[in-house]
């Protein structure tokens, strides 16, 4: 079973290269944040010609919304609040072996890394709080997936040093991503297979002129597993090479295979 997140920045603006990915990778199931785009507008057409029949959206018009996609079947959803304020920005579906896949997209907080000066920054700090008294609840087999918008690990960026005051690696971000990953028995699967000090980036700014060149990238994207599921985990592949595609997101897909 492969399982993929890609935070796409409009669906229906990068179908092709959705297209693409689903062609190449075979995921059996895509997690899709950002999609940009209310239910009723969804492409599910192209999705379903490829073999995607199973779908799970959460949608937004212009802003937020996420989405799950499947070749293989699952049951019920859930579209928790963790923003309290109605935006599209999780959706979560239960497999046929049991195991819960939640797919999230957190708040990117803003440019000031202040509650008060940045109201935006105290929202994602909430979110991340509210999803940890979640977290401390769960007792089914749960693969957490999606753009959590924060790189924890000093190698999860291009540069630990310039980048401590910019939101997305501040130390405040990530003691509050480090109590999320506590509140239960989630594994990293990203650096349980690349453990650190391993370059494993998966956004990179769309101001840079050449990404490659400057390589001034961030690990945003992750999968995180309980440690019953993590145990079956087999693999876990970033594709890097799609951020050179036509009409690039500045996120790329990222995958895990698992022994079921």
């Amino acid at each position: 079973m492969k399982i993929a997140s890609w935070n796409i920045n409009s669906v229906r603006f990068r179908i092709d290269i959705v297209e693409r990915f689903l062609r190449e990778a075979e995921p059996d199931i895509l997690c899709l944040q950002e999609t940009k785009v209310i239910d009723a507008d969804f492409p599910a057409a192209a999705f379903r010609a490829l073999g995607y029949s199973h779908l799970s959206v959460h949608g937004q018009r212009m802003h937020h919304g996420v989405a799950v996609i499947a070749r293989v079947p699952f049951s019920e959803h859930d579209r928790l609040d963790w923003q309290a304020n109605r935006e599209a920005r999780h959706v979560g579906v239960r497999l046929a072996n049991g195991v819960r896949v939640e797919n999230v997209y957190v708040p990117a907080g803003g440019d000031v890394p202040d509650r008060e000066a940045n109201p935006k920054f105290g929202q994602k700090l909430d979110f991340v709080e509210r999803m940890t008294r979640w977290s401390e609840q769960l007792a089914c087999p749960t693969l957490l997936v999606g753009d959590f918008n924060i790189a924890p690990h000093p190698s999860d960026v291009w540069s630990h040093k310039q980048l401590l005051g910019t939101v997305s690696h501040t130390p405040i971000e990530v003691e509050a991503l480090n109590r999320l990953q506590a509140s239960n028995s989630w594994v990293d699967l990203g650096r349980h297979f690349y453990p650190p000090p391993a370059r494993l980036h998966t956004w990179w700014s769309y101001r840079a002129k050449d990404w490659a060149a400057s390589d001034r990238g961030r690990r945003l994207d992750h999968q995180w597993a309980t440690a019953d599921v993590a145990a079956s985990a087999v693999s876990h592949r970033v594709f890097e090479e799609a951020r050179d595609w036509l009409k690039p997101s500045d996120h790329v897909p990222i995958m895990t295979e698992f022994d079921w």
